[in-house]
């Protein structure tokens, strides 16, 4: 009866945390709300998501949350300073990442988190050369992205999936 109601505990969990953090209202009925879509959800996802991915290392997972939520506002500051300041002292670029990584589902969350990154979003996750391709809105040195991006989401993303 359990895995009939709760089929992936852990997604309805962080589907309801999302939920009430995201809404920003405390009211019973949003909560509810929260709560029915977190049951939901994952039954209808089933379909087409059999294989759930497995966190070999949830700490680390939540560790990388923190400094993702702090990258995202170092970011903001520092695009905030650039868009202010004269365009001809930008340095925009499309940059292609090698991936080490091989497993669909954590290239795409490494894209994902390269867009909600401010200055820089995921144009394409190419499959048969395992590239990530990126546009960076200040570039002045692609290479420098490319090691950030490597050792900052990367290689914490392998850890954490385990692949």
């Amino acid at each position: 009866m359990k895995h009939r109601l709760l089929p992936r505990p852990a997604l309805s969990v962080t589907l309801f945390l999302l939920w009430a953090a995201l809404s920003n209202a405390a009211s019973a009925g949003m909560l509810l709300l929260g709560a029915l879509l977190a049951l939901l959800l994952p039954h209808i996802v089933s379909s087409f998501w059999p294989d759930a991915p497995r966190l070999a290392r949830p700490s680390l997972a939540i560790r990388f949350a923190g400094r993702i939520a702090w990258d995202m506002l170092l970011a903001n500051w520092a695009v905030a300073r650039r868009v202010v300041g004269p365009v001809s002292a930008l340095h925009p670029a499309f940059v292609e990442v090698p991936l080490d990584l091989r497993d669909p589902f954590a290239a795409t969350v490494l894209g994902s988190i390269v867009s909600l990154t401010p200055g820089t979003v995921s144009i394409d996750v190419d499959r048969e050369r395992w590239v990530l391709q990126v546009h960076a809105l200040d570039a002045p040195d692609p290479d420098a992205l490319i090691r950030q991006i490597k050792q900052h989401y990367e290689t914490p993303i392998r850890e954490i999936f385990a692949c």
